[in-house]
């Protein structure tokens, strides 16, 4: 099965060999690894491993935390294609067909910070107005969403929130009058290098919509 893992290690030399070595002592294949921060004498960075049979997330915690200086942060499935680069097809798709940029952008958004769904939510309103196959169809109870208001899914700057099970990611889309909002249920909460990631994209979307 293919399993992402967030990592935080020791920044030193020598280091990420030693997870890639306990990896492998395990069985686990590395596909990729995507390098999130480097501060304060720590690294953190994410696996996407392929594991042989079928593994809870506890037993592969458990087992790499057992090494001095390693903390597994987070375990989860994922659906990324190692190697792949789902950001340029994106752009591929939007400056083929401008019109569509918006809906273009929420489909295929998640795929690039291993989100589950998008939307894009109205500013003013809260009105959702495009939304990906696996989003709620509203972001009321029904959407899990309990308690969130639409301000708080709008915000004026890029925001990292949450909301029980639901790991969000927020960001204006500019001149549009719209946010894109991602979620995550399983994993940990978005990293700040993957909220960057987002910005850059949706910046150029909109640009291409203009």
């Amino acid at each position: 099965m293919m399993l992402r893992l967030r990592v935080s290690f020791p920044d030193r030399p020598g280091a990420l060999g030693q997870v890639a070595r306990v990896l492998g002592t395990l069985g686990a294949d590395i596909l990729q690894v995507t390098v999130l921060e480097r501060e304060t004498g720590r690294a953190v960075d994410d696996f996407t491993v392929s594991w042989p049979g079928t593994v809870d997330a506890e037993t592969v915690r458990d087992r790499l935390s057992v090494v001095p200086g390693i903390r597994v942060e987070a375990v989860w499935p994922t659906r990324e294609i190692p190697g792949a680069a789902p950001d340029y097809d994106l752009l591929k798709h939007v400056a083929t067909e401008p019109g569509r940029a918006i809906a273009t952008l929420v489909d295929a958004v998640p795929g690039l910070v291993s989100a589950e769904w998008a939307v894009a939510v109205s500013s003013g309103s809260g009105e959702l107005v495009h939304r990906s196959w696996q989003a709620p169809i509203s972001l009321d109870e029904t959407g899990g969403l309990v308690g969130v208001k639409a301000a708080d899914l709008t915000p004026l700057r890029p925001s990292l929130l949450s909301s029980g099970r639901n790991r969000l990611m927020s960001l204006p889309v500019p001149d549009t009058g719209l946010h894109l909002v991602l979620a995550r249920t399983e994993g940990p909460s978005f990293h700040r290098a993957e909220l960057d990631r987002a910005i850059r994209v949706v910046e150029v979307v909109s640009i291409i919509a203009r």
